[in-house]
């Protein structure tokens, strides 16, 4: 699993001044590879889960003091980030990606800034 999360976090080629956010974090072991890309970037990270959330925030306990993270429970339909725009979205096996992936995209990309990307990875590994 990890080895296939560090090829995704790999392929999005981040710089390290990026704002990311990341869809679906689970236990927080994409948000770990993002952040050791990031020198003055930041992680918004998303989870429809509170345990998953609480987990991703240990694991990454650090950063998240630091500033340079923050996990969020909730849904992309319902998220609400405000003014924050990102760099770079992404999402790694998502259902809703996978399920209805325009009405996913267009939802994501709400959050982006102009110029901003956005990547999905819907695959069968486990």
């Amino acid at each position: 699993m990890s080895e296939r999360l560090l090829a995704v976090v790999d392929a999005l080629g981040l710089q390290g001044h990026e704002r990311v956010l990341e869809i679906g974090c689970g236990h927080g072991v994409a948000a770990g590879y993002v952040l050791e890309r990031l020198t003055s970037g930041r992680l918004t990270a998303l989870d429809r889960s509170a345990k998953m959330v609480a987990a991703a925030e240990r694991r990454n306990a650090q950063d998240v003091e630091a500033g340079r993270a923050e996990f969020v429970v909730g849904s992309l339909e319902e998220l609400d980030l405000g003014e924050r725009r990102y760099d770079v979205a992404f999402a790694v096996r998502v259902g809703l990606f996978h399920r209805e992936p325009e009405r996913a995209r267009e939802l994501a990309k709400r959050w982006l800034a102009p110029g901003g990307r956005l990547v999905s990875v819907y695959d069968e590994a486990g």
